[in-house]
């Protein structure tokens, strides 16, 4: 596979078994299943588990790499014990809308739920700002929602600092790209009604991805790669010109 700059991880149920996959983006655009591990997404030991069996296969972990997760604490983890603190990582907006939601009644829901959106959409000093006050807002009356928005806020915005097309800039700043394989697993796996145990999950599991990567098509903004390359590789000649 060429250099991967886009990886993502997520989270699919087999019955009472949790497999985490890992997918990577290629510099042309082209999706890759990069590994699969049996277990839940928030044990750290899992997730590093995966990614370390990435490295083994062939991911190298001196280049830059683009990460985009959900809001597993365990994954950010284990992204930096195997890789290292200095790669970009974007936080899920969707999956941080879905957070917030789950702390706030429905009147608040659609008016909370614009806000976000909104702030998304600017620059980042001026959005973070934006959602701090939002989050002032609901810290009276909603704590753990205004304790749900601030947390990772920083990675919300990572993409808007790069300056990326717009295009590129709105696949880069979710999980979605993550979604049609689930989507082929479980098509695939619909009709198994028991799983014997984690051996036949992770089979079936990875049986289903591979037939489901056959079908696999580039990801929006695939042609603006290069402009994201361009900045991780840059940032990575930042870094080493201050470790000289």
């Amino acid at each position: 596979m060429g250099l991967s700059l886009h990886t993502k991880c997520r989270l699919t149920i087999f019955g009472d078994h949790h497999v985490l996959v890992a997918v990577g983006v290629d510099g042309a655009g082209k999706k890759h299943v990069l590994g699969i591990a049996e277990g839940a997404s928030e044990n750290q030991a899992v997730a590093k588990g995966l990614l370390e069996d990435v490295v083994q296969r062939g991911v190298r972990t001196d280049r830059k790499y683009w990460f985009v997760i959900d809001g597993s604490k365990a994954l950010r983890a284990a992204l930096d014990a195997v890789f290292g603190g200095e790669h970009p990582v974007q936080r899920c907006r969707q999956h941080k809308i879905e957070n917030v939601m789950g702390y706030l009644p429905e009147p608040l829901k659609d008016q909370t739920k614009a806000a976000l959106r909104a702030a998304f959409r600017l620059p980042a000093r001026e959005g973070m700002a934006r959602l701090e006050k939002q989050a002032e807002w609901l810290e009276r009356e909603y704590p753990s929602a205004a304790a749900s928005l601030r947390e990772g806020l920083a990675e919300m915005f990572t993409v808007s600092r790069l300056g990326l097309s717009p295009s590129l800039s709105r696949c880069l700043v979710s999980t979605n790209v993550i979604e049609s394989p689930h989507s082929g697993v479980r098509l695939r796996t619909r009709k198994v009604c028991h799983w014997r145990d984690g051996k036949m999950v992770l089979r079936w599991a990875a049986a289903a991805l591979l037939m489901t990567e056959q079908n696999f098509r580039r990801i929006m903004g695939y042609r603006d790669l290069w402009m994201l390359k361009a900045a991780l590789d840059e940032n990575q000649t930042s870094l080493k010109k201050q470790v000289a």
